[in-house]
């Protein structure tokens, strides 16, 4: 439990560093907004905002990534800036991870290994990866959790919540979920420190996945992993710029792999890995997607994984009224202002345009973000449940137009759908 010392002077520092970086464009945002350019104002602020999260450190780095999927209840403007915030952190050092080692193993030189390659693979704020090898000569990759991040994140998760509860209580919030929220986004960047559930995520996803043709996801080697330090199996060549250089009919295959395995882990398992970006995604030259990272994964209960599934149905097939009363019932509320008759209308139109545009018009991002706009307009607010897993497959939308602009998102999904629906029901 952090301290009161402590959190002063941890939010003393934030307070300091968050005048230092806003406070300067104050003036020019005023003065678009005097001009009557109220956008362009909230753009720089926004954009400002951003880059002080990132100056703030991993904590506020991954909260701003949680909070930017929040266009349910966050401007859209402020969540496209949210949506470009990356881990920029550096690997740790040779002490460090000697360090984390001992913190992890009690020796600088683990046993449990046959040699571990001092230099990361991969680097982000809460661990590095590195390459290893077991004494029964397997390859192996070590996620190395940074020494005293635990207690800087606590900290500053504790602030955010003492902030959230501060902010609720203002009249311009009023009816806005702020601390459910907050507390949500809190629940979500903690998470990711607990490499024992990663590893328990990761072997759910292997065995789910195992239906799903040309996807693989590593296995964990549980003789060797610890509290702050997961290990799993090496996946070697791995290259981001692997689908480029393959034919357009294996880029094609990738597209329709990846996509498959999203929707089965959205409509038939309800587990769902909700961090789909590039790093965590890749394509082998033996035509295999392989998933890693499976830190930021959500478990959806049986009636929201079924709701999901049936708006996806509908969705295809254009019942656009059937879709917009699921909203409404798998949402965590209103708003006390809340029109939902408009609502309904306006969410039927959205999907009754969306069925049956060509497969390059469609866009997902498109649609999500117009039916977010529209629940924080009439004042729907939606499960956080359903968020984080609809972000998954945002975040992989570029990806899969980049592999095949012609995939057809909506038929790809409508087989996936029929097992989740029915196939499920006919096995129990």
């Amino acid at each position: 439990m952090a301290t009161t010392r402590a959190l002063l002077a941890r939010s003393t520092r934030i307070g300091a560093v968050g005048a230092a970086h806003l406070l300067p464009v104050l003036p020019a945002a005023l003065v678009k907004a005097v001009r009557g350019d109220r956008a362009a104002a909230r753009r720089l602020l926004y954009r400002r905002l951003t880059t002080l999260l990132m100056r703030l450190g991993p904590t506020f780095v991954k909260a701003g990534q949680v909070l930017g999927t929040r266009r349910d209840v966050l401007p859209a403007a402020l969540c496209d800036e949210l949506s470009v915030l990356q881990d920029r952190v550096d690997p740790m050092t040779p002490e460090q991870t000697s360090r984390a080692l001992a913190e992890a193993y009690g020796s600088e030189a683990p046993a449990e290994f046959a040699e571990i390659d001092p230099t990361p693979v991969a680097s982000g704020s809460v661990a590095c990866v590195y390459r290893g090898r077991m004494p029964d000569g397997a390859e192996v990759a070590l996620k190395l959790r940074r020494p005293g991040i635990e207690s800087t994140m606590a900290l500053d998760l504790a602030l955010m919540r003492h902030g959230a509860r501060v902010m609720a209580r203002l009249p311009m919030l009023r009816g806005v979920p702020v601390r459910e929220v907050v507390e949500n986004m809190c629940g979500a960047v903690f998470g990711q420190l607990d490499f024992a559930r990663e590893a328990e995520n990761l072997r759910r996803l292997k065995e789910n996945l195992a239906v799903v043709p040309r996807v693989r996801v590593p296995g964990v080697r549980d003789d060797a992993c610890r509290p702050r330090c997961l290990v799993m199996e090496f996946m070697p060549d791995l290259d981001v710029d692997v689908a480029r250089s393959m034919s357009a009919a294996v880029r094609k295959r990738f597209a329709a792999s990846a996509m498959t395995a999203i929707y089965h882990m959205l409509f038939v398992d309800g587990f769902v890995h909700c961090d789909m970006h590039p790093g965590n995604l890749y394509f082998t030259r033996g035509a295999q997607v392989v998933v890693l990272d499976a830190g930021f994964s959500v478990q959806l209960t049986e009636e929201l994984r079924r709701l999901f599934a049936e708006f996806f149905m509908n969705m295809s097939i254009g019942r656009g009224r059937y879709c917009a009363e699921i909203v409404v019932r798998s949402g965590t509320g209103l708003r006390p202002d809340a029109d939902v008759e408009t609502f309904l209308v306006r969410m039927a139109d959205l999907v009754e345009r969306s069925h049956g545009l060509p497969a390059r018009e469609f866009s997902l991002i498109a649609f999500a973000a117009e039916m977010f706009d529209l629940q924080r307009r009439y004042g729907v607010h939606a499960a956080p449940e359903l968020i984080f897993p609809l972000l998954s497959l945002l975040v992989i939308e570029g990806t899969v137009r980049e592999l095949d602009p012609d995939l057809d998102f909506q038929e790809l999904a409508k087989p996936v759908l029929m097992r989740g629906l029915f196939g499920r029901r006919a096995a129990a």
